[in-house]
């Protein structure tokens, strides 16, 4: 991995790390537990520091995590007037409020990110029916050029990115995918189904839109390179900034999805691109290089960048809001991408969505890495989806997870008397072999797709 994609991956860990151990932490505190060390990072401490109340603040060297080490008779001996501050011995109401407001701090953090956004302001693309292959679902269910996509199986879709979240969350159902379309603002819309059957279900980061049979609207406009990398075929070939790909391989290119699907599907090919240039026409020959997209299939690069397209201002919608409307709005999108991790997980167990989808550290490094270099915005989004993964993934009831402590303390109080320690060993074995199954899988993946 580039250095970049090792710097924002160990950023967005840290900041998730710190705010999910800070939750522990604040919670202990305030409940009178002892905490005797706080470490983002395992293994050798790189930076420590000791504070009045003889916490212990580590800077570990492997950014993959962290912890809150609190005071506990069962590990080591305790002195008698310090057992009130060991967190075995607090009751069950405590314990829980310690081991929950991990995640809490999670869903938190993703409220402020989130509220942040919707006050800022997020410029969304109006969710537009754009090119309709023939003899396809779309085709056949009626889909057209033009026209807009208001709602799936009756849930308003106002953007892009709602019409992408609800076709996300379709994954792996079966029965009828509905829209409502309208061809303008004046008519009525109408309805149309598709049937779907387990959609998706085996597929490698799913193409919705391929598998339905139309693309999301992009203008027509002139095909402008920004920017040729150095050493790319396209600059060997003589291709400059600025040049306007007008065809490639004797076929028209509207727009720059176009140019993009005819290089990505002829890796390896001989490709002949007719440029205008300065008002006249080159005609220049080259051989697409082959390389590996995430899903970690081979597709063609020549090595360019396009310049930013204007989008026509009625296709856009800018969305601001006021410091307690974006609280609000904060508190919604939370919720809402709460209830789409625990669909998505619960699919993920059910076999309706492929393991092949679970990325690990290098997909996170990506992300990260892509959101960032689009922007300010798109990385605090980022950040606020994987701090809700992380809070609904500790709160699984699986072993040496937050959700697994909970299920022990609630056993613990229903029965009035401690678990036994064989038991409690037995089971953190247990979800450290499943943990660490579960790392292996989203590493191979990585490893497979990079």
């Amino acid at each position: 991995m580039s250095f970049s994609l090792v710097g924002f991956f160990i950023l967005t860990l840290t900041i998730l790390v710190f705010v999910h151990e800070f939750g522990h932490f604040w919670v202990a505190r305030r409940c009178g537990v002892k905490v005797l060390a706080f470490s983002i990072g395992f293994g050798p401490v790189l930076f420590r520091k000791v504070d009045r109340y003889e916490t212990e603040w580590c800077v570990s060297a492997l950014p993959l995590g962290g912890y809150v080490k609190m005071l506990d008779n069962r590990e080591s001996a305790v002195a008698e007037d310090s057992l009130s501050e060991c967190f075995n011995v607090q009751p069950a109401w405590s314990k829980a409020a310690i081991v929950a407001a991990g995640p809490l701090a999670n869903f938190l953090l993703a409220i402020f990110l989130y509220s942040v956004i919707s006050m800022i302001g997020v410029t969304h693309k109006v969710p537009v029916v754009g090119e309709v292959r023939p003899d396809s679902p779309a085709f056949y269910a009626g889909f057209e050029r033009g026209q807009r996509i208001i709602a799936i199986n009756g849930e308003k879709v106002k953007s892009v990115y709602d019409l992408n979240l609800q076709l996300a969350g379709q994954i792996g159902e079966t029965g009828n995918l509905s829209f409502d379309l309208k061809a303008d603002e004046d008519d009525a819309f109408r309805s149309v189904s598709l049937p779907i059957k387990t959609w998706l279900k085996t597929q490698q980061r799913p193409d919705f839109y391929h598998a339905l049979g139309f693309q999301p609207y992009f203008p027509d406009s002139p095909v402008v390179i920004a920017e040729v990398l150095e050493q790319s075929v396209a600059s060997k070939a003589g291709i400059r900034a600025d040049d306007t790909i007008i065809a490639i391989n004797d076929t028209s290119v509207k727009h720059w999805p176009d140019a993009i699907n005819m290089v990505s599907t002829r890796s390896g090919e001989t490709l002949r691109i007719e440029l205008l240039r300065d008002d006249t026409t080159i005609e220049l020959t080259l051989i697409a290089d082959t390389v590996k997209n995430d899903v970690g299939a081979s597709v063609g690069r020549i090595g360019v960048r396009a310049k930013p397209v204007d989008w026509p201002s009625h296709l856009l919608v800018v969305e601001r809001f006021s410091l307690f409307e974006a609280i609000h709005q904060g508190f919604i999108q939370t919720i809402e991408m709460i209830s789409f991790t625990v669909i998505s997980m619960k699919k993920l167990v059910l076999g309706l969505i492929s393991p092949s989808n679970l990325g690990g550290p290098i997909s996170i490094a990506k992300m990260a890495s892509a959101s960032a270099s689009s922007g300010f915005v798109p990385f605090l989004s980022f950040l606020g989806l994987l701090s809700v993964s992380l809070g609904v993934l500790n709160l699984l009831p699986v072993p040496a997870l937050d959700g697994g402590q909970l299920l022990t303390i609630s056993a613990e109080a229903l029965l009035n008397r401690p678990l036994p320690d064989w038991f409690l060993l037995w089971f953190q074995q247990l979800g450290l072999l499943l943990i660490l199954s579960i790392m292996i899988l989203a590493i191979f993946n990585d490893i497979k797709h990079f």
